[in-house]
């Protein structure tokens, strides 16, 4: 099946829309104490992935094989993703080793794009 995620963040909370042929799924959760009002949007925004896309996939909504396009409001998230860009922030170094090991797991047919934040769905539930 294909899906699209779009998804988001800010210090207090976090957010994701994942969309497929028959359904959109809407989902936000207020962070948890140990990242609440401690990490930046960027830092979020890596949260907010890779708990939309866990969260998919433990609903059975992205199922093992599934095509996934990922759209991102972030021109750095989207380079760090498609073009291997390096950080030095080890926060968002480990949520980007576990967004990668979800998709290797299940072996998601990932699409990156990239879009502008005007289009990104998820930012209303913010």
């Amino acid at each position: 099946m294909n899906h699209v995620i779009y998804s988001n963040g800010d210090a207090q909370k976090i957010t994701w829309v994942i969309q497929n042929e028959d359904s959109s799924f809407v989902e936000n959760r207020e962070h948890v104490d140990m990242y609440k009002d401690k990490v930046t949007k960027l830092q979020s925004k890596y949260v907010a992935l890779h708990v939309g896309l866990f969260w998919g996939i433990g609903t059975f909504i992205i199922k093992n094989e599934d095509t996934v396009k990922i759209k991102l409001d972030e021109k750095i998230m989207f380079d760090q993703f498609t073009n291997d860009l390096k950080i030095e922030d080890s926060f968002i170094q480990k949520r980007l080793r576990f967004i990668k090991q979800l998709i290797d797991q299940r072996k998601l047919k990932i699409r990156f794009e990239l879009i502008d934040q005007d289009e990104n769905i998820a930012k209303n539930n913010i």
